[in-house]
Formats: C-alpha cells, structure tokens, sequence
C-alpha cells in the first residue's frame, strides 16, 4: 500500500525531494510552504524600479551530474557563464581572492607580517588537526599576520559568531589552506594565484535571478501537490499529523522537513528532554540583505568582494548587474548587492542598515558622495535564519536531533533541516532532498510503493 509522504519547505532541498518522488512515479506525497514563493534562501525578486535581487550572492556551479544536468534542463540555453572576479579590501588595498595566496598586494610591512606570521606558524610545529577550534586551527595554519588581517576578523562579520567558539570540522574545501612556498613564489614572481575553489567558474540564470531555477522546478510539479501560504504551526509526531497556522491539519506517514530543526522541534509536543536541549543549543545568524540600484554604467567587471575591516558594516558585496544584464532595468544602470551579518554577538542597528551601507560603500571605495545622487533604488530583506553555525556544540546536538527524527518517521535535510553549512550550498541542499525521497519511497529494504 502506497504511504502519504508530507514534505515541508519548498527550497532547494524540499523541491528536490517532490520532484525526485515525481521523477520516480511515487504518486502519494505533497509538499507545503510557508511563504507564496518558492526557493527558500534561493529565491529571487524584482523590486519596484526594476532591479533583481537574490538573497545573498549565490552562484551555481556543481560536482552532481545530476543537480548540473536538472538545472541545464530548466534553464535550457538561457544562462551565462562567468569567471569569478573576486577581491578582499585591506588597509586601503584591493587583494584578489583567496586573500592568503595574494598578500603581495598588501603594504610591505604588511606583506612581511604575513610571511613572518607563515614561518611561525611552520616552525611552532603545532599540528592543525588537535586544534580545539577554528581560531586555534586559524592560527596553527596561517600565523599571527593572516589571521589578524582577513581570517578572523572576517569571519566573525560573516558568521557573527566569536570563532573561539566555532569548531574546525566544517572546512572542507570553504577554506583555502596556505602553502608557504606557493606564497612566496607569488610575491617574489609577482604573480596573481585566483584560480582556487570550486566556484571559480559559474554559470547563472539569464532573467529571473537564481530564483527561476526553483520556479522553473516547481513549475513542473503538479500545482495541487504544491501547496503555498501553509506554515506548519504543529507536528504531532505521534499522531503523524501536521496541524496549520490557518487552522487546518494533514495527515502523513513520512515527513521529510527542511525548516529549522530548532523550530522543528519547538513545534512538536513531548519531545524527550535531551532532544529539545539540543535543539536550543543550535546556533543560527541572521542576514540583512541591501540592494543598492544606481543609473550609472558599471565601473568594474568584478563579481564580488570581501570586507574584513570595520569601515563598513557588511561582508560581501557583489556586482550583481554583472552577473546578467537582465537584473537591472536596462543598459546605463548597476547593482550593488550588500551582505551584513548579525546575531547577539553582533547586533546591528536594522532601521539604520541601508545608510550604514551607502556610508561603507563609501568608505570601502565603491561609491564617491557624487556617486550617491545617483541612486535610484535600495531594497532590503531580513533573512533570520540564513547561516548554521558549526558551533563546538553542533555534531554532538545534531546527532541527538537526527537520530530520534528518524525512530520517530521524521527525515530532515537541507541548509537548516540538516543544519551543517558544509552540505548546504544549493547542490547539497537539492541532492540530499532528492536523495531522501528514494529512501523514504524505499523506506530502507522495505518497499512501500513500486517506483
């Protein structure tokens, strides 16, 4: 007998667990979504001058066959492909990406730190890996100068979470180490090193932002199994029911999440006590998202920049308009696309956000007073939940977490529903969706449906 599967949250993970149901024949599954859009943190809108923003700067590239081949599908021949172009401003100066390959660019002074700092941490013989957490780790690898300059004061404005606190384990391939022969092969030879990362190449949609990826994706969906505007308000696990904000309920036998697991669990009566301390012992940030439109011809062909310093108050700014011309209303305008973190560590003023950024783009060169006359739009978004924190608390809560879901019928996934950062890009997010649906269908050995 075939069983009901509820999904909830229509991002990238829970869209790809419909549309893998789907694409396997299960037939008896409907997704629902708290908002009247879909994509999540992917999502994408068109203010009222013209000009379309994301929520934050993200681009598409991936190691999946399948997620590269699905999002071919959906955009056919209607993308661009970029190069990235990607700077850090430090003391005054324009660094390329990654920062610790590229310190030639610095000031002298500056340069020898940074080397001084490398030969320190190299001839200290503190191993990497028995560090306790990512400042220490931090430290161990780049030394006193790297880590003063860009790697700890930009990662707490990214994170805005102390990095004492934050474990090692989510590196992966988000960080590029060092090679101290590599830097200073660069300096003496004054060579550019800007080809690390995954993300050095990308492609990206030609209208509609990264958002009409998902819209694209739920537009092959049937419209009566995609159900918007539903906010789950209560999951009674034991009863397998879904009770709404609206008043009304559903029933399920299987439940793949994607929302917060802290408001997951939050939402579900008689949950055990070590399960719901862990769950309040996840830590998220939040992001204020500004889009600056100015009637002006592009200055730069860049994509995006970093900001460690404390001139201004965001991250990341990002060229949007460069990344398709059909973000922006037409020829003589661009788009400035401004990331600024906060949490209780780092609270930010939010009224006062999109001045704090016309200020900093100011300050970090971006902008002159002049250019300022020329804004014509600036458009804001709050996005509470946007980064999970690998914080030292994370792996043990999660498992916790996790491990009492799944007794309980529950699988959750995607960048909050799996809270690990390092697996929770638009690909991660997307494949593991997609991936929980064939086990649920298949519900291990056991097989619920024919697909």
């Amino acid at each position: 007998m075939s069983k009901r599967i509820a999904i909830i949250g229509a991002g990238p993970a829970g869209l790809g667990a419909a549309y893998r149901l789907q694409e396997l024949g299960y037939d008896d599954w409907v997704l629902y979504e708290k908002n009247n859009y879909v994509g999540g943190l992917a999502a994408s809108f068109r203010d009222e001058h013209g000009f379309t923003w994301d929520i934050g700067g993200h681009v598409l590239f991936s190691r999946y066959e399948y997620f590269t081949r699905l999002v071919l599908s959906l955009l056919g021949d209607e993308y661009l492909e970029h190069e990235r172009v990607s700077w850090v401003r430090v003391l005054d100066t324009w660094v390329p990406y990654p920062f610790q390959n590229n310190i030639r660019y610095l000031p002298p002074a500056a340069q020898l730190e940074c080397v001084l700092g490398l030969l320190d941490a190299a001839l200290d013989g503190r191993d990497p890996k028995s560090a306790k957490n990512f400042r220490d780790w931090t430290l161990a690898v780049f030394g006193e100068g790297i880590a003063q300059y860009f790697m700890l004061p930009y990662n707490f404005k990214v994170w805005a979470y102390p990095p004492e606190l934050m474990s090692k384990d989510w590196i992966a391939e988000r960080v590029s180490v060092v090679d101290i022969r590599r830097v200073l092969s660069n300096i003496l030879l004054h060579r550019d090193d800007v080809r690390w990362g995954p993300n050095s190449k990308f492609i990206f949609p030609l209208a509609g932002g990264t958002g009409e990826i998902f819209r694209r994706l739920a537009g092959r969906l049937p419209r009566e199994k995609l159900v918007l505007g539903k906010e789950v308000a209560a999951v009674d696990w034991r009863r397998r029911e879904l009770h709404f904000a609206d008043g009304s309920g559903a029933e399920y036998d299987f439940l793949i999440n994607t929302m917060p697991l802290d408001r997951l669990i939050a939402a579900m009566p008689q949950v055990p006590e070590e399960v719901r301390s862990a769950a309040q012992s996840l830590v998220h940030n939040g992001v204020l998202v500004v889009g600056i439109g100015i009637r002006q011809e592009c200055p730069r062909k860049w994509c995006w920049m970093y900001f460690p310093e404390g001139n201004c108050p965001f991250y990341r700014v990002t060229y949007f308009s460069n990344y398709s011309p059909n973000n922006v209303p037409g020829p003589g305008y661009y788009s400035l696309m401004c990331e600024t973190s906060y949490s209780a560590h780092k609270p930010e003023d939010k009224g006062g956000i999109v001045q704090r950024t016309i200020d900093g783009l100011v300050a970090a060169g971006l902008l002159s007073r002049t250019d300022c006359n020329d804004i014509v739009s600036t458009w804001v978004l709050d996005a509470e939940y946007a980064y999970p924190v690998p914080s030292l608390e994370r792996d043990r809560a999660l498992s916790a977490i996790q491990a009492w879901l799944r007794e309980a019928g529950i699988y959750s996934c995607g960048r909050f529903g799996g809270w690990r950062y390092e697996e929770a890009n638009m690909d991660h997010s997307l494949m593991q969706g997609a991936e929980l649906a064939r086990r649920v269908a298949f519900h291990g050995d056991t097989v619920i449906a024919h697909v």
